[in-house]
């Protein structure tokens, strides 16, 4: 990209005057009893993170590295304190960088003329090496193992015992569904944790396969084949350790394995029909996978970035309560005719991350009994690989963090009836949630089957899975100007998640998203001031989790 001129001058003269309002903000003071974010500051850092100056805040771009820049400054002009013995706000989180090369050698299945045309990457699959290898020679046998699940409390075990150390599994995208006999299996409609790429991936890991296959269907995963095969063409990232990987972690599309299957002699349908019993066992396929899997490899660290508002409580104030956001996300690529394509993400998640910052503006200035952290996340859209980095390595003992309030993805159309409290219900957190929202006026909006397991995609889920209450606050949909054009401004963002034109609006009415970040600032801070900590529900999963 060009670094001069008069866009880019235009950029700078736009980054210099908010910053400068900014500034003049964070001198106001509040007289009220509760800190108040104002919606002034909110809309400048979310102008700002989401122009072309930060290019699109991607992982490993130069874009990524002046959003950090931004935040850090910002925590110091707020007055977020770096925590306990650290000298600045940043956390490094060690990433590998991955982009699989089709040179100069390729994957294939061996089926000979019976599989038809061989599988083409991108089109019919997709994959990548987790082992950390520059390469991996591949020649592995093909195991159908349903949908790869191992759960004692569903009684369900699709793998019963069978061998599959160094095969390829070849497992169904989400849970086993319900059944009438038992309309709750497996959360009933509702995705549960096992049916996440992520545990399905560990899962053949433990039990010593080379790699495993999901099928992808647009039902069972509640999105296109597009969306799957733009993100494996590009870089991709995991953190860096040295826990072991699989070599081999992809996506078959439905027609691919419509096609591998019946080279097996096996029909799709059929087998996802067994694998949604208890008897069902792992099946060979008689089919290989074989040939060499290319990966380039570059490591960084990007940063997450904390800052803290020390608790006034001599009592309370080693415990914790988290506000967190992701800052990133998908950066600058190249267009189909080498144009250069800038994904901003205003709504996702500039607007999350300009919140933070308003509501740090406004949390400084009356703190709380308990300490409230303010974090930036890394590479969420790579895997919450940012806040999973923090769960790992916390920069505050997790057994005295009370809570993780998360924001992704604000309400950009206007004020609302009600509030997102998705999640909250699992603890003790969801009394608190209906509580602080009666006091603003607001309802906890209805809860909705979580079809798409929302649940576990983003930030605050790390927290949950390592034993912290945790849930993000959701925008609300019973807009006050019940206006058509109200409903469709928000239906459009639709076909603008993850494109060049999620950009910022200058008319866009910002007051639902101040009050969305005022509600989260309130429940946290209602959370901070209680006498005790929050606590799991008895029987769900992420209680049993020690801290």
């Amino acid at each position: 990209m060009k670094t001069s001129g008069p866009h880019w001058k235009s950029a700078c003269k736009q980054a210099l005057t908010l910053a400068l309002l900014t500034l003049m903000f964070a001198a106001r003071a509040g007289d009220t009893s509760l800190p108040q974010v104002a919606e002034a500051p909110l809309r400048a850092h979310l102008a700002l993170l989401a122009s072309d100056l930060f290019e699109g805040r991607g992982t490993g771009q130069r874009g990524g590295d002046l959003t950090v820049a931004y935040l850090e400054t910002q925590a110091q002009v707020i007055g977020l304190q770096p925590l306990p013995g650290r000298s600045g706000y940043r956390q490094a989180v060690p990433l590998l960088g991955t982009r699989t090369l089709l040179q100069p050698g390729q994957l294939s299945v061996a089926a000979g003329a019976k599989l038809g045309a061989p599988l083409s990457f991108g089109s019919d699959w997709v994959y990548s090496a987790g082992n950390g290898e520059a390469l991996n020679r591949i020649d592995a046998e093909l195991v159908f193992a349903g949908y790869g699940i191992t759960a004692a409390e569903e009684r369900w075990d699709d793998f019963k015992g069978q061998d599959v150390r160094g095969k390829i599994l070849v497992v169904l995208a989400n849970d086993p569904p319900p059944t009438e006999a038992e309309p709750q299996r497996f959360g009933g409609a509702a995705m549960t944790i096992y049916g996440r790429r992520g545990y399905k991936q560990e899962e053949a890991l433990r039990h010593g396969a080379r790699g495993v296959l999901i099928v992808h269907t647009e039902t069972s995963t509640l999105s296109g084949w597009a969306v799957v095969s733009q993100g494996a063409l590009g870089e991709q990232f995991q953190l860096d350790s040295k826990a072991p990987g699989l070599a081999m972690q992809g996506w078959l599309s439905e027609a691919a394995a419509r096609r591998l299957l019946a080279a097996a002699g096996q029909d799709l349908d059929a087998l996802r029909a067994q694998a949604g019993t208890r008897e069902f066992r792992p099946m060979p396929l008689g089919l290989k996978v074989q040939g060499e899997l290319h990966t380039a490899l570059r490591r960084l660290q990007p940063f997450n970035v904390a800052g803290l508002v020390p608790g006034s409580d001599p009592q309370l104030r080693d415990e914790l309560v988290i506000y967190s956001a992701h800052w990133d996300h998908l950066g600058v690529a190249q267009g189909e005719n080498g144009e250069t394509r800038i994904f901003n993400g205003a709504v996702d998640n500039a607007s999350g991350s300009a919140a933070l910052l308003a509501m740090a503006q406004a949390a400084v200035r009356q703190p709380a009994r308990r300490s409230q952290l303010f974090l930036w996340a890394a590479a969420e859209e790579h895997g919450l690989l940012g806040s999973a980095w923090y769960a790992r390595e916390p920069l505050w003992p997790l057994a005295k963090t009370a809570a993780a309030l998360n924001l992704d993805t604000l309400n950009f159309v206007g004020r609302t009836a009600d509030i997102g409290a998705s999640g909250s219900d699992r603890s003790t957190l969801g009394e608190t949630a209906a509580q602080v929202a009666t006091q603003m006026g607001l309802q906890i909006a209805p809860p909705r089957v979580d079809v798409g397991g929302y649940f576990f995609r983003s930030d605050h889920f790390s927290f949950a899975r390592a034993g912290v209450p945790a849930f993000s606050v959701g925008s609300g949909s019973r807009y006050l100007d019940a206006s058509p054009e109200r409903a469709e401004r928000r239906k459009a963002y639709g076909q603008r998640y993850h494109q060049p034109s999620d950009r910022y609006d200058p008319s866009w009415d910002l007051a639902g998203m101040r009050e969305q970040a005022q509600y989260t600032l309130n429940l946290g801070r209602a959370i901070a001031d209680a006498d005790a900590m929050p606590r799991w529900r008895e029987g769900d999963p992420f209680g049993a989790v020690k801290r």
